[in-house]
């Protein structure tokens, strides 16, 4: 997500920062870099119009001109203008007082948008609601099949149209609502054919399902890597249904990610979630600062922090003996919990993604998780004894385990290196971690991250 362009934008941030002094030119030059960067990444060409006039207009100015780091100013109005872009402010998604409530999912064919229905209703659920989700989309074949599936999959109930309805979209929106009032579902999602905006007939049976239910909330899911096409749908649809917000898909698979830099200046609806994967835990609301962080190389330490609590890993850390931490006396047991709690995370690739510099910098493959897949072979081709004690890991026993993994000798001397590397970080963090607990006890906490 967003790769192509945080790579060019924070070259161009590099060589403003070697500069002491920055001339008009400079700036110019720095703007015709910025314009082409978001060009490529098919944003919208008026949304790069009114952004490069609003940074440069900010960034000649005499405080920018006469400070003593110029181009850290500049990089912080790009960023502030860049905030300002994707929404400024974060949008929740707020439920209303009305039992059930209705939200109507929308969009494009091939959007997302089963898929993001069954992310939403786990997530809800998450929340404490009782969500149902009703399965509309009676044009596409397999599409009521896949809700079902995706509904046993996370253990979420789907109401599919019964005899004369079955074939009817908007008789089964309404008998759906009916449904939950009658089993107690406080939260109805109802998942509608995907549609071409051009499609008169299909735009009229959305139009009737809303006049029907009458949603609470319409969703809209957005495939990120439409670029803007997405931009041009959106609007168009924002004029028939007039929907609340948007959810962006496939953030993931889009190296360019004009959409989400678009669409919010262009149509003046919120982004409200975004989603990077497949799993349901894939579904994150949409923070404008955050997003404009990581694009140019700042990182997302919040939402790794927020990443790590919701996968549990405060509870096991705490497994760990914090004695037996801060003597060093850390196993490949306990390495093999920490790649564990990494997976989990979405894997190394993710986790950097998130830190300042994300992997600029670092060799193509160099980020693969299949090199965590070959650590944990390795790791698994010990016995206990050499997973409890490491120094018996000599020469001949490595020899062994290289060839029990299938891997090389060379690969498992790397882990053992990384391995030393982690148990000196452990013992380290181990003492960090006893003595921000004194006079804070009961909170917890995870070992160099106080308070988290």
């Amino acid at each position: 997500m967003f790769d192509s362009l945080a790579s060019r934008l924070q070259d161009v941030f590099t060589n403003l920062n070697r500069k002491g002094r920055l001339s008009e030119d400079d700036v110019d030059s720095a703007m015709r870099e910025i314009r082409l960067a978001l060009l490529e990444a098919d944003v919208n060409f008026r949304v790069v119009k009114t952004f490069i006039a609003r940074v440069r207009e900010r960034s000649v100015g005499a405080d920018v001109m006469a400070s003593l780091s110029p181009g850290q100013m500049v990089v912080k109005i790009v960023l502030e203008e860049l905030t300002a872009l994707l929404g400024q402010n974060p949008t929740r998604m707020v439920l209303s007082n009305r039992t059930p409530n209705v939200l109507m999912m929308v969009g494009l064919q091939g959007s997302g948008k089963t898929t993001a229905t069954a992310k939403l209703a786990w997530r809800l659920r998450k929340q404490g609601k009782r969500p149902l989700m009703v399965a509309c989309d009676v044009h596409r074949p397999a599409a009521i099949d896949q809700l079902e599936a995706l509904g046993r999959e996370l253990q979420i109930p789907v109401y599919r149209g019964q005899g004369d309805e079955a074939g009817d979209a908007v008789a089964t929106a309404e008998a759906g609502v009916r449904h939950a009032i009658d089993q107690m579902y406080n939260v109805v999602i109802v998942d509608t054919a995907g549609r071409l905006h051009v499609d008169e007939e299909m735009m009229q049976e959305a139009t009737a399902i809303k006049q029907a239910v009458k949603p609470d909330q319409i969703l809209m899911v957005v495939d990120a890597m439409t670029g803007q096409d997405a931009v041009n749908v959106t609007s168009e649809f924002a004029k028939v249904l007039d929907f609340d917000g948007l959810i962006m898909s496939k953030l993931d698979g889009d190296a360019r990610g004009g959409a989400a830099l678009s669409i919010r200046e262009v149509t003046g609806k919120p982004i409200l979630f975004a989603s990077e994967g497949e799993k349901p835990s894939s579904l994150d609301e949409f923070h404008p600062d955050r997003m404009a962080k990581r694009i140019l190389g700042m990182g997302d330490v919040v939402s790794l922090i927020e990443t790590a609590m919701d996968t549990n890993l405060e509870a096991e850390i705490a497994d760990w003996d914090e004695e037996r931490l801060k003597k060093g006396q850390f196993t490949f047991d306990d390495f093999l919990k920490s790649i564990k709690q990494m997976r989990k995370m979405g894997g190394i690739s993710a986790i950097m993604k998130m830190l300042p510099g994300g992997a600029k910098g670092i060799p193509d493959g160099a980020l693969d998780d299949s090199q965590i897949t070959r650590m944990e072979a390795i790791i698994f081709s010990m016995t206990p004894k050499e997973r409890n004690n490491p120094k018996l890991l000599n020469g001949s026993r490595r020899a062994r385990i290289a060839q029990g993994s299938g891997t090389t000798v060379v690969e498992v001397n790397r882990l053992m290196k990384q391995f030393a590397e982690a148990q000196k970080m452990m013992k380290q963090m181990g003492a960090m971690s006893g003595k921000s607990k004194k006079g804070r006890r009961g909170r917890g906490g995870m070992p160099g991250l106080p308070g988290l």
